[in-house]
């Protein structure tokens, strides 16, 4: 217990020796806090949990930006369609088409007011539930009319 360490000379002086034992308390004291940092596994779980949380948030961010940028490019080319349609229509099919959809707009515009105007707030009301309803259950009801079509067909159909 008495030798000194093989990677440290002795002290010549008692200035040195404390200066060596003060070193010495600073490296143990580093040395006891590592430690004991790395024994505390709540202290590690959160920083785990933090950076776990870091990089989703930054995942989740370049996912988004993704997302925008094909939706971008989904508009686009959704955009260049429509007109490529839109010029191979004659005129005359083309004007007919648009008079037609500003006088349908303009007819639902109207039906809508006369509606607000006229319909009981308890039937507005319970309308306005039902349609929500029919939008949120939108693939049940549109798979429930495919079958009342097809039955519907298949009843028509002359036996023979």
């Amino acid at each position: 217990m008495t030798q000194p360490p093989h990677d440290e000379p002795t002290a010549t002086s008692p200035e040195e020796l404390r200066e060596q034992v003060e070193r010495t308390r600073t490296e143990l004291g580093d040395t006891v806090e590592a430690l004991a940092a790395k024994t505390d596994v709540k202290a590690r779980a959160q920083e785990k949990a933090a950076e776990v949380k870091e990089q989703a948030v930054v995942k989740a961010g370049e996912l988004r930006e993704q997302a925008a940028v094909k939706a971008g490019q989904l508009k686009a080319k959704a955009a260049d369609l429509a007109h490529q349609a839109q010029d191979r229509l004659p005129e005359p099919v083309r004007d007919t088409a648009a008079q037609a959809a500003g006088q349908a707009r303009a007819k639902a515009a109207q039906a809508g007011q006369l509606w607000d105007e006229k319909a009981p707030e308890p039937v507005r009301r319970k309308t306005a539930r039902g349609a929500r309803l029919a939008r949120d259950n939108r693939k049940v009801l549109l798979t429930a009319a495919g079958v009342a079509v097809v039955a519907w067909l298949a009843c028509r159909r002359p036996k023979g």
